[in-house]
């Protein structure tokens, strides 16, 4: 991934696994050299770090670089996707962290703000912030120590609320194996153009880049392109033209709420993106167009916002469940929305 492209990222998760079943005539063979043969541009090193970091597991669990692959092995492989970056500066930006211990943080990041730099947004990031507060708490860290800190997803930059993030590199690896056997609770709230039909439904249909638009993401329902992808969604809140809608993840792709929304005739409000970002449901009447343009001077983004984030705690493996309000921009629209209605 290009890092131009990190701007337009939603809640896409930083690690993919490749999964190998050894064929049934495979001769005994050292783990680090069979995987070179397989993975295009691996290196030995780099496979070497991932076998002591514990990403790469044989039937299930953690091996030496040692170990020989025999016939049947089931060999998995998560491999680390975050963009390149030559040095994290910090910077003194003000982060609203939600929870902190030992090994995690839980930050709740607002609307506007990346989370990781790139070009393009090369500081002012959430990444950028992070490492002045880490500095502040610990002035003996090295700028290697620094450097791609703790990211295991990331949420668009004009998507709102909850993240984590790992301060160290057994507990970024145990949640990075989390986010990607979907085992991760993740809710988000939307608002969302039209009513539903339904009280409650679920979007099945890849998602990957569109052909001709490489900045936009679209659903492949066929399949025939792109990764899969779930959402489940419930109706919260209905206002007629739009509805306010909760939808939990089982799959994290890029732009997917978004994408999903949009290809059920249902795209976030104010999604510059996708078509949320002019009338789509309502009257012909001047009165009622102003009444919307209103609304989106309110919420001046998609209204999207990641309200829940459960896991199991890599270290006490307790299970931990964070929850953040709606904030002030989204609250605003949905109240007028709720007001408009009342009085029809």
């Amino acid at each position: 991934m290009k890092n131009e492209e990190l701007e337009n990222i939603d809640n896409e998760e930083l690690y993919e696994k490749l999964a190998i079943t050894i064929d049934k005539g495979q001769e005994p063979l050292r783990i680090d050299k069979f995987l070179m043969q397989r993975i295009e541009g691996a290196t030995r090193n780099k496979i070497q770090q991932g076998i002591d970091d514990e990403m790469v597991l044989v039937n299930d669990k953690p091996i030496k670089s040692n170990y020989k692959v025999k016939p049947y092995d089931k060999v998995v492989v998560y491999t680390d996707n975050s963009p390149e970056h030559n040095e994290i500066i910090p910077q003194n930006i003000p982060i609203q962290i939600e929870y902190e211990d030992d090994d995690i943080l839980i930050i709740n990041k607002p609307a506007g703000m990346v989370v990781h730099p790139g070009s393009g947004n090369p500081n002012g990031t959430l990444v950028n912030a992070v490492a002045y507060y880490l500095l502040q708490q610990n002035p003996t860290l090295t700028e290697n120590e620094l450097s791609r800190f703790g990211l295991v997803h990331r949420i668009d930059k004009n998507t709102s609320g909850l993240l984590v993030m790992a301060k160290n590199k057994a507990t970024m690896t145990d949640l990075a194996k989390q986010f990607f056997n979907h085992t991760v609770h993740r809710r988000y709230n939307a608002l969302v153009w039209r009513d539903f039909e339904q009280d409650e439904g679920t979007v099945t249909a890849h998602v990957g880049r569109h052909q001709r638009f490489r900045k936009l993401f679209t659903a492949y329902p066929d399949g025939d392109f792109g990764k899969d992808a779930i959402t489940h969604y419930k109706v919260l809140e209905r206002f007629n033209y739009v509805t306010l809608i909760e939808c939990r993840l089982e799959t994290g792709r890029t732009h997917q709420i978004r994408v999903h929304m949009q290809l059920i005739g249902h795209p976030l409000f104010n999604d510059d993106f996708y078509g949320g970002d002019k009338v789509v449901s309502g009257t012909i009447f001047t009165k009622y167009k102003q009444f919307v343009d209103n609304c989106f001077a309110l919420c001046q983004r998609q209204a999207l916002h990641a309200k829940e984030l459960g896991f199991i705690h890599p270290t006490t493996k307790k299970q931990m469940l964070f929850t953040s309000e709606l904030p002030e921009d989204l609250t605003a629209a949905i109240d007028k929305w709720r007001r408009y209605v009342a009085v029809k």
